[in-house]
């Protein structure tokens, strides 16, 4: 019978249940072309091509920034990532989806001043993670997903396994 021990590199980042990446809304890059216009207004009377050269740059940059801000939410067996912080599965309690107008709440009128956020204003579904840690400052984590019930379920496993 073959050793079924997991690898070492399984041991230090778990085995993966559940991933996304919170991309930014394709409005947003939208909105943000404006500033081609802003910085087409400013540059124009100066000279031309530094114009279009610095709309291009303004707004490349812009892009570049939203791409790479983008934060990962990310369920293994061990723990919850979202974004660089991280949650080990040992202090999860429970967790709950809002959606609409109660994940407006959640992050607005019920939120509580302690709690940990990962928000996402172009994102609405929200999940509630109780913190069961006793040391921990923060009562709950609130997080942005687009499929908040994937994240429950993911988090559900990683708590039976």
């Amino acid at each position: 019978m073959q050793n079924r021990e997991r690898p070492e590199s399984l041991l230090k980042w778990g085995v993966t249940l559940y991933r996304e990446k919170l991309w930014p809304a394709p409005w947003l890059f939208v909105s943000t072309a404006l500033v081609i216009p802003a910085s087409l207004l400013v540059f124009l009377p100066i000279n031309w091509w530094v114009g279009v050269a610095t709309a291009i740059v303004l707004y490349a940059g812009c892009v570049a920034a939203l791409l790479l801000g983008s934060p990962v939410v990310e369920v293994t067996d061990s723990e919850l990532r979202a974004g660089r912080a991280r949650l080990p599965i040992g202090v999860v309690g429970s967790a709950t989806a809002y959606r609409g107008d109660e994940a407006q709440l959640e992050r607005g009128r019920r939120l509580d001043a302690r709690a940990w956020l990962l928000i996402r204003g172009w994102i609405s579904p929200v999940v509630k993670v109780e913190v069961v840690d006793e040391t921990d400052p923060a009562p709950y984590w609130l997080v942005s997903t687009r499929q908040p019930d994937a994240v429950i379920d993911a988090l559900e496993k990683a708590r039976k396994a």
